[in-house]
């Protein structure tokens, strides 16, 4: 039998990729959070005295470690000390009710509860809702703050000089277990392996251009995936300078982009569509942003024109996918954003992603068929849920739900999630269609449309639309501007005008909590 050599000696995991970039570049900048700033070598000794520090009270390879905190350099030191000491982080949602937050520790067993002193109310009261949570961490914020009573300090974890062991996890092992925002029944909770998120970080660096020489502002929450491993994860393999806030409104963003020469930016449309409108929005002080992204959901084809005319040196990628592929699928480059607008894209370096009706076949050009994907990025399953990774898996790939058509060039275009094709009169009709005609006023600043009961169209299209300061339009007009450059089924037949809509942290729109909310004001 052939002589193997330790598995340890091979390994590669989420904690190896920060030492290895410590090794390479030790003075480098890493991280700034406010008055905080750690060169590479600082945060990779930092990480391993707080997984000491975790091992000290009791924290175990395996352990489910929840985590509900707003973005700060403790919560970047977190993330790679769970990773270092073998523990599985458990991000959560700050949005949710204390409730909500108690059935993903409940459903997790997660017996170890990180916070913040913003946040650290709502823990409490979720972790004593019948959870199996015995103790707290309390990390610290952008801003100054003292530390919170009854919690283990996270200054006091991260001073520990105990020597780390000898840990015997494999890349192949869990390492985080990141749940579903919630839009069915309950939340599913994706089981994310190092190697799962070590490949979607290769894919992010090449296709993505993720490189050393970026100074990358992290705005959107890092609970969420795409924040957290599409780009703060990676810009750490490679050697980037990462600057974390936990404020991503314009008035923060815009003068942070400006003064500490931001070259690298993600958000999701609805922020972009605020800064552009932010009345401190100057081209001329954004001159090293070089890099923009955008994903959760789709750039409005009139905002990225006005994007390409307002900031023209800006090179924009759209990223698309979802929890469960960790998260990155398909990329639309700089160089098509304008050739094939409102696309995202094709397939990244290591994912293979198809378009298939409900036989398993590939669709024509032009057909709706639903986006399927394998992939080394892919999770292990739904934790504690069989039956849902079951049907999540069909036919050997992994179904994402969304659907969508595919050009004769092999790039894709999303056209709803299943569940918001709205069937109307006999018709389906994608949502998006209708938000992408709907923009096309001068009017408006951002649009949802959603399906709404009705006796005589079962679902009546209806468009929920908010207008840019200053400016006026009716429900007739909108309704007018559908009916003559679309089918007329497609057209709303109700329009509702607000001052605001329902999102999540990471931008995407809520349009659960919209049908809800509109269909009670119409019953």
């Amino acid at each position: 039998m052939a002589l193997t050599v330790p598995f340890t000696v091979r390994r590669q995991t989420i904690a190896d990729a920060l030492r290895r970039t410590a090794q390479r570049l030790p003075h480098k900048k890493a991280i700034v959070c406010g008055s905080t700033t750690w060169t590479y070598a600082q945060f990779d000794a930092l990480v391993s005295r707080l997984a000491a520090g975790l091992i000290s009270i009791g924290v175990r390879e395996g352990d489910k470690v929840a985590v509900l905190a707003r973005n700060s350099h403790g919560f970047a030191a977190l993330r790679f000390a769970l990773a270092r000491c073998g523990a599985v982080m458990v991000p959560i949602n700050f949005m949710l009710k204390a409730d909500e937050v108690a059935y993903i520790l409940k459903h997790a067993g997660a017996k170890t509860l990180a916070t913040d002193s913003g946040l650290a109310a709502l823990a409490r009261t979720a972790a004593a809702l019948e959870t199996e949570v015995q103790q707290f961490i309390g990390l610290p914020s952008e801003d100054p703050s003292p530390p919170i009573e009854g919690m283990h300090s996270f200054d006091d974890l991260a001073a520990c000089t105990l020597a780390l062991p000898e840990f015997q996890f494999a890349s192949t092992d869990l390492a985080q277990i990141v749940y579903t925002s919630g839009t069915e029944s309950s939340p599913k909770g994706a089981m994310l392996t190092h190697d799962a998120v070590l490949w979607q970080y290769v894919s992010c660096v090449i296709d993505a251009e993720i490189a050393e020489q970026d100074v990358a502002l992290h705005a959107l929450p890092l609970y969420h995936c795409a924040q957290l491993d599409v780009f703060f994860g990676p810009a750490i393999y490679m050697g980037s300078t990462n600057i974390i806030t936990a404020k991503p409104v314009p008035e923060n963003l815009l003068p942070m982009i400006e003064k500490l020469g931001i070259t690298s930016f993600f958000a999701p449309p609805t922020v972009w569509i605020a800064i552009l409108r932010s009345p401190l929005f100057d081209p001329a002080k954004l001159v090293h942003l070089a890099k923009g992204y955008y994903g959760a959901s789709i750039m409005p084809v009139e905002v990225m024109k006005e994007m390409a005319q307002r900031l023209p040196t800006l090179r924009l990628w759209n990223l698309y996918g979802q929890t469960e592929i960790a998260p990155l699928a398909t990329l639309l480059g700089p160089e098509d954003q304008l050739r094939k607008p409102g696309s995202c894209g094709k397939a990244v370096r290591n994912v293979e992603t198809r378009v298939v009706n409900d036989q398993m076949q590939d669709v024509a050009v032009g057909e709706v068929g639903e986006i399927v994907h394998r992939s080394p990025h892919l999770m292990l399953g739904y934790f504690h849920d069989d039956e849902r990774t079951k049907a999540a898996f069909e036919g050997g790939w992994f179904h994402s739900g969304d659907l969508a058509t595919i050009d004769d060039e092999g790039y894709i275009t999303v056209v709803d999630r299943k569940k918001d094709m709205i069937k109307t009169g006999g018709e389906n009709v994608a949502s998006r269609e209708v938000e992408e005609m709907i923009y096309r006023l001068p009017q408006v600043s951002e649009v949802a449309v959603i399906g709404l009961p009705d006796p005589k169209w079962v679902e009546a299209v209806t468009a929920v639309v908010v207008l840019k300061a200053g400016h006026q339009l009716d429900e007739a007009a909108v309704i007018a501007h559908c009916t003559q450059h679309m089918a007329s089924f497609k057209a709303p037949k109700r329009v509702v005008f607000t001052d605001s809509l329902p999102k999540n942290p990471s931008g995407k729109l809520l349009k659960r909590q919209l049908r809800e909310v509109h269909a009670t004001k119409t019953a």
